[in-house]
């Protein structure tokens, strides 16, 4: 998963520790998938305790080889049909402004799921501590879907 993140070239870089924490800890709302024997995407997501009836989606990557094949929104609504989401009202995840693709692949499921789509900004990107003057970090913007029945 660290690997794949790394070489996703737009993902934010976490710990190898970090990636094994949340497919120990939140098992149950992350995924991953293969092909051939080789994994080709995960999907990371949790239920924040003060929010029970929400699955934050915190990262999703595709390998080169399986892009633009429809595996994000596979992987997302496999997420979104595991029985620990069977109570879930509401999907959550952060995007840069940039990242054009994400934010279309999360309409593409409120649209799908004839939910509502909020967008609004949850950090700016004065919140992030500069790793250098010459890539900042964007602001993130909260999407939000919902609400809906599974």
């Amino acid at each position: 998963m660290w690997q794949m993140a790394k070489d996703s070239g737009g993902l934010d870089m976490n710990s190898p520790y970090c990636y094994l924490l949340m497919c120990t800890h939140f098992a149950q709302t992350c995924l991953m998938a293969e092909m051939e024997g080789e994994p080709v995407g995960f999907v990371t997501a949790y239920r924040p305790p003060t929010h029970p009836d929400t699955i934050f989606v915190w990262q999703i990557a595709v390998a080169a080889q399986a892009r633009r094949t429809g595996l994000a929104r596979r992987m997302v609504n496999g997420v979104l049909q595991s029985p620990a989401c069977s109570s879930v009202r509401l999907l959550e995840a952060t995007v840069t402004e940039s990242n054009v693709a994400s934010e279309g692949l999360f309409r593409s499921i409120a649209e799908q799921m004839g939910a509502n789509f909020d967008r609004s900004t949850i950090f700016a990107a004065k919140d992030f501590p500069e790793s250098s003057q010459d890539s900042p970090h964007e602001a993130e913007l909260l999407l939000r879907i919902g609400p809906f029945d599974l």
